[in-house]
């Protein structure tokens, strides 16, 4: 997986992505925004926007940007989608930790914080992962089709980062963001040899 700008062709097919998100009604890493809206609008003050692609093929998986970077306070946060098909292959935790390292350790900021739905436990859990800790749950709820949606708010630190980043962010083993499945579920095992 690689960051790479967005370029005007790659706009149609982030608007497709998003189009598949609302059929299917996945949620958003980051937030409950459409977030290739802001790939439409273009960039805005300090924020960044990139595409993520596969290394081999260079096919676009995904999207992330940053919201609200804030040089001066050393703040900002993120939001990122990546493609119903391409979801459960590692792109986001790779894209995530990508994007982090470049704000922390190049552009110099100091903390990120991001906001998730709480009942998106899929998003808590790759946050939580990646080091992020819980700093509270905002207290406006939202009605979403008879549901009542609250937002946990995340946040990481540069020294957290520093403290739990992976020494080589491109060389993980393990065909991570393969599009690949097993057979057989993971935890499969061969009965073992009756002897007798």
């Amino acid at each position: 997986m690689r960051l790479r700008e967005v370029g005007l062709r790659d706009r149609r097919v982030l608007m497709g992505f998003d189009r598949d998100m609302a059929r299917e009604a996945t949620p958003l890493i980051g937030g409950g925004h459409r977030h290739w809206a802001s790939h439409r609008s273009g960039s805005a003050g300090d924020d960044i926007h990139f595409g993520i692609e596969t290394v081999r093929g260079r096919m676009l998986v995904g999207s992330v940007c940053t919201i609200g970077a804030d040089p001066v306070t050393g703040l900002f946060g993120y939001g990122i989608g990546i493609a119903p098909r391409h979801q459960r292959c590692g792109y986001a935790t790779d894209a995530i930790t990508v994007l982090l390292a470049h704000m922390f350790e190049q552009r110099g900021f100091r903390k990120c914080e991001v906001s998730v739905y709480g009942g998106n436990l899929a998003s808590l859990s790759l946050h939580g992962g990646l080091g992020f800790r819980e700093e509270g749950r905002l207290r406006d709820t939202e009605v979403v089709r008879g549901e009542i949606k609250y937002l946990v708010r995340m946040g990481i630190t540069a020294e957290e980062f520093a403290l739990r980043r992976p020494d080589d962010l491109g060389g993980r083993g393990g065909g991570r963001g393969q599009h690949r499945r097993p057979r057989r579920g993971k935890h499969w095992r061969t009965p073992a040899a009756v002897s007798g």
